[in-house]
């Protein structure tokens, strides 16, 4: 896929140490990107890309692989 930017709020997924974008165009699963900045209950901009078929122990979500991410206020 190629890039795409959502805004969002980041969520806990239900396996540890996965986390969630809930944002109006679906649910994305994020794929790398600074750990810090992704904080559960916290409201972002992610750009990245959509990857299918990436294989992950997460079960949720679309995987998203992380390129940028902005706060939000």
């Amino acid at each position: 896929g190629g890039q795409l930017t959502v805004t969002g709020t980041v969520r806990d997924g239900v396996e540890p140490g996965c986390l969630l974008l809930d944002a109006e165009q679906g649910r994305y699963l994020l794929i790398g990107g600074e750990r810090g900045e992704l904080r559960a209950g916290t409201r972002v901009q992610v750009t990245g890309r959509v990857v299918p078929d990436l294989m992950s122990t997460c079960q949720q979500g679309e995987p998203l692989v992380v390129a940028s991410i902005q706060p939000v206020p």
